[in-house]
């Protein structure tokens, strides 16, 4: 199986995901941009479970603090408070305010200037302030832009190699090596990633599920 056989196996089995989750009433509401909750998603889910993430979220929801200058004013030990559950807060309280605190000096907190620039710029640009690396990039540029970089995490690797998928290498060969398999188009991307994390949450475990797993049949791991 390619990888568009494997996306489309993988959508008839799970369903549309519609990942990066935003709670779209609060935003309308407090008239807030939805995307600042997916950078802040982005940057708290290094090496942390999603629901620890989700509750982070929530307490900054309750302080309406999804805000780029909100967050770029606040003391940065009430930031660490707010993100404590996420784990390596202080880490991340920095990575966080220094990510805001550019987008409102440079770009007067208008998300809409900096997501403009070509995809290739705009990429350079984020991967340069200082935390953030080209997987959390990616997942700002992929859900919060909408421009078509695939995410390469720890289940896209586990994916690969379970699959016998012949990308090896760093972070960038891996993910050149993905986006020439599939169409290019950033709703397949949203999905197929949405997915992969899905397959390994539920069937390619690291002890797999091979039985149940609606792709055992394509699976190297699965061999006997």
């Amino acid at each position: 199986m390619n990888l568009m056989s494997i996306y489309r196996t993988l959508l008839e089995h799970f369903g549309k995901q519609d990942w990066w989750p935003v709670d779209e009433d609060y935003h309308k509401k407090v008239g807030s941009d939805k995307r600042v909750e997916i950078i802040v998603g982005a940057i708290l889910t290094q090496n942390t479970a999603w629901r620890n993430v989700e509750k982070c979220i929530e307490e900054m929801k309750a302080k309406r603090m999804l805000d780029i200058k909100r967050i770029c004013e606040l003391d940065i030990e009430k930031l660490e408070h707010l993100i404590k559950s996420s784990g390596f807060y202080r880490q991340k309280a920095k990575r966080l305010k220094d990510f805001m605190c550019y987008i409102k000096e440079k770009y007067n907190a208008d998300l809409n200037k900096i997501f403009s620039q070509s995809d290739e710029r705009v990429r350079e640009e984020l991967i340069s302030i200082k935390g953030i690396g080209f997987e959390t990039a990616d997942s700002i540029l992929l859900y919060a832009a909408n421009k078509p970089f695939f995410i390469v995490d720890a289940y896209t690797i586990r994916f690969l190699k379970r699959f016998g998928i012949p990308l090896h290498g760093n972070y960038e060969s891996i993910r050149k090596g993905i986006e020439k398999r599939l169409r290019k188009d950033v709703e397949i991307y949203k999905e197929f990633h949405a997915l992969i994390v899905e397959l390994c949450k539920q069937y390619c475990k690291k002890v797999p599920r091979c039985d149940a797993c609606p792709l055992s049949s394509a699976c190297k791991h699965n061999l006997p």
